[in-house]
């Protein structure tokens, strides 16, 4: 497969982030929760509030046509409302979300390599994330260097040392 074109996310990508958060809060296959129900939880909407305040960066890949498809970034957010992955102030928790049909295709690998070499680049020293226990994206992410920090009900904060 030839390389995925990946841009900087921008201010007018705001929405198609938060199809990508709905991506991937309906991981799991036969489990679809509305667009709506999603987005209008606190739990999400966190992740896509007010896109692109300081400090928030991201990539989005796009197929051959030009089609947005995926989606990586990040966001600093406060200690009085931390996201499911929050570890700390100064960490960004990460979020990504890849189409369905453009998932086992290495968008997501590319999308994330790409978000962990900005925050390094950025002087970030760790990287965070949310994954739920049985979701297929834990091994993807345990290759990738993550490591779970604290164990939760259900699911897993994991973390990545940038340097």
């Amino acid at each position: 497969m030839p390389a995925i074109p990946i841009r900087a996310a921008l201010p007018s990508d705001g929405a198609f982030l938060a199809d990508m958060t709905v991506e991937a809060a309906n991981w799991r296959a036969g489990s679809v929760r509305p667009r709506h129900e999603v987005l209008s939880s606190p739990d999400h909407q966190r992740y896509v509030a007010g896109w692109q305040r300081p400090g928030d960066a991201g990539f989005v890949a796009e197929s051959p046509a030009g089609e947005a498809i995926g989606a990586a970034w990040y966001r600093m957010l406060p200690r009085s409302e931390p996201g499911f992955g929050w570890v700390g102030t100064g960490v960004p928790e990460l979020i990504i979300g890849v189409r369905p049909v453009w998932r086992a295709h290495g968008v997501g690998r590319a999308l994330l390599q790409r978000l962990v070499a900005h925050a390094r680049d950025q002087g970030y020293s760790r990287i965070s994330l949310s994954v739920e226990r049985d979701n297929f994206a834990r091994t993807f992410y345990r290759t990738e260097g993550f490591a779970v920090t604290r164990a939760g009900q259900g699911r897993d904060v994991m973390v990545k040392t940038l340097r």
